[in-house]
């Protein structure tokens, strides 16, 4: 049982394999707390403990320690983090605040996606699927050594899906395609090095329909079709030394680039990355890690008549500092951690974020823990520099643009939190895990709407509404989030979960924001709940069901729905396996998201159902 101090959350590979899932945000949905939402095809809204949108800006997400969060909107592009899911080891989720150790945007969770290592990957492995919206994908993969010290693996992917239904149940235009191929090297330098080298590159498009303005004298917005052309790649290279069995250091560096071409905005980003840490055991009482990080962002963009960022193009900077010590205050019982992280960026300025977490082991099946955090976020390109134009529309014969402006005084957004949890484990077959916090939060992100005026830059004499980024929202948000795992019979278990949310925010008395409160707190499912259930049978047969509730979004509007996804397995010896696959089943279409503020129209998620061949070699 873990006696970490965190609400802390573990997808492992055997979960990847049952839930069915054909993407990383799919396999999400079992975490309780995480708000998972599909917006279209190839677009989702990810987010713990509430503010959830298309770029949740409140939440961290890793793949092997390497951050994936895009400066531009401070948010994932998810459709690009295509890792093949057989590749990953375990999922770590963490929902609450981890800023001391990651820094900014760990506001309210952290995803740290890890992939095995390449000698546990040995060996050919071909997969290939398809059939209704997942129309075909595969991976085609080998792993192998050279000489005693190196093990390798290499891979190609590939997925075409097809377009989801529009809210009218036309064509979503939301089709998508990707290429993507990658490597990973381990080698064991000496007794007491070790060096990882991975990367990869991807290409592929997808569509989407996006309100555009296609004329502002007449003033005409429409929905129009879009395709994006997506391409990237990264490399990451990381050194461990083992100075003793109580001290030893990480030191990595990566790089990655990507262009994306679309569907509003083309853009050019390359990001350099700096990482060090030293883990010291000191003493019996003492487990020390520190650090220090260096992250450069550089992005340019070519704007259109709905979006322009000024400056084009800009580089940003962040230098980071960190220490964090766990005290072992009575051995086997009682441990407390403290640490704080001090970080300057270029947009955000100087935060410090400090935390303390008490774990009390009660006895070998019982952890309590409490925590306490301050978090801060970045400030994104798109709150600092952007110009959106969101609609034109007719104003008694006057073409009128309400366009939303970057604020490059804008502040971070930050959070101070409270959390208490409980972790119990009754018997073999049943184990518990309670997680309940308080957030306070400050300086959100507001549209402060400002005096109207007259200009020419888009057509002669149209009227401008002008709404500029502000930080003049504030609030606090409580809940509950509770998971279990029952071994019901020695081949039937069973895994439930539920989390609980209440967000209540208000504007500062100087504000002229009517869209932030209602649209934040209407956002977010009140009440969500998961049940999984697997079932061994003999001659290599397996069931996997997994059944979903969300609650109502009210002020987008979009009513409760549950979704059930189901997995027959037959693994044919070691070398051979098959699965048929339902996704959800109980309705043949849903919407999950329909936030006015997305960069893409939302889309209804149909039901699929597909089947997948995996052979080892």
């Amino acid at each position: 049982m873990s006696t970490v101090a965190s609400a802390m959350f573990v997808v492992t590979q055997d979960d990847i394999r049952r839930s069915g899932a054909t993407n990383i945000p799919d396999v999400l949905r079992m975490v309780p707390g995480l708000d998972v939402a599909q917006i279209n095809a190839n677009t989702w809204a990810i987010s713990a403990r509430g503010f959830n949108h298309q770029f949740s800006d409140k939440l961290l997400v890793l793949i092997d320690g390497r951050s994936v969060l895009t400066m531009i909107y401070a948010g994932v592009f998810w459709d690009t983090q295509d890792v093949p899911l057989e590749d990953i080891d375990r999922i770590e989720v963490i929902r609450g605040p981890g800023a001391t150790m990651w820094g900014s945007n760990a506001v309210n969770g952290v995803i740290n996606i890890i992939t095995k290592p390449a000698a546990e990957t040995q060996g050919g492995m071909v997969t290939a699927a398809g059939g209704g919206h997942h129309q075909a994908f595969g991976t085609a993969q080998y792993g192998g050594t050279a000489g005693r010290n190196t093990s390798y693996r290499i891979f190609s992917k590939y997925l075409n899906q097809d377009h989801s239904l529009g809210l009218g149940d036309q064509d979503a235009g939301d089709a998508w395609h990707l290429l993507h191929g990658g490597f990973r090297v381990d080698q064991r330098l000496s007794e007491k090095d070790a060096l990882t080298t991975e990367g990869d590159l991807y290409t592929g498009s997808e569509g989407a329909i996006i309100g555009h303005i296609v004329s502002v004298s007449p003033p005409v917005f429409e929905n129009v079709p879009r395709k994006a052309a997506l391409s990237g790649g990264e490399i990451l290279t990381r050194w461990n030394h083992v100075f003793s069995a109580r001290s030893d250091t990480t030191l990595a560096f990566f790089v990655d680039r990507y262009t994306r071409s679309g569907p509003e905005l083309r853009e050019v980003a390359l990001n350099l990355d700096f990482d060090f840490q030293h883990h010291w055991q000191f003493g019996v009482r003492h487990d020390l890690i520190w650090g220090t990080a260096y992250r450069r962002r550089s992005d340019d963009t070519e704007g259109t008549i709905d979006l322009a960022f000024l400056p084009t193009d800009r580089v940003t900077h962040l230098a980071s500092a960190f220490a964090q010590d766990e005290i072992t205050l009575k051995p086997d019982r009682l441990s407390l951690t403290t640490g704080v992280k001090l970080e300057y960026n270029t947009l955000g300025g100087f935060q410090v974020q400090p935390s303390a977490r008490l774990a009390w082991t009660l006895s070998s099946h019982h952890t309590l823990w409490a925590a306490f955090s301050s978090a801060g976020g970045t400030v994104s390109r798109r709150n600092a520099d952007s110009d959106i134009n969101l609609t034109v529309f007719d104003n008694g014969g006057t073409p009128t643009v309400p366009t939303l402006f970057g604020n490059p005084h804008e502040k971070p957004e930050g959070l101070v939190s409270w959390e208490l949890g409980y972790r119990a484990q009754p018997s073999k077959r049943l184990s518990l895990d309670i997680a309940t916090f308080f957030n306070s939060y400050r300086n959100v992100a507001s549209k402060e709407f400002g005096t109207p005026y007259t200009a020419s830059a888009l057509a002669p004499n149209y009227l401008v509404i002008p709404i500029t980024w502000g930080n003049k929202v504030h609030g606090n948000s409580t809940g509950v989030e509770v998971s279990a795992n029952w071994q019901v019979l020695p081949h039937w278990s069973l895994s439930p979960g539920y989390s609980l949310l209440e967000l209540h925010l208000r504007t500062d008395s100087a504000s002229t924001d009517t869209i932030t409160v209602a649209n934040s707190e209407g956002s977010n499912p009140r009440h969500q709940a998961q049940l999984r259930s697997h079932v061994d049978f003999r001659h290599g047969l397996a069931w996997d069901a997994s059944g979903y509730f969300v609650s109502a979004l009210p002020v987008q509007p979009v009513p409760s729905y549950t979704r059930l996804d189901t997995q027959f397995t037959w693994a044919a010896g070691e070398r051979w396996s098959l699965a048929v696959v339902g996704q959800n089943l109980l309705r043949d279409h849903h919407v999950e998201s329909n936030d006015g503020f997305t960069s893409v129209n939302s889309a209804q998620i149909r039901r699929s159902a597909y089947a997948k061949l995996t052979a080892w070699f």
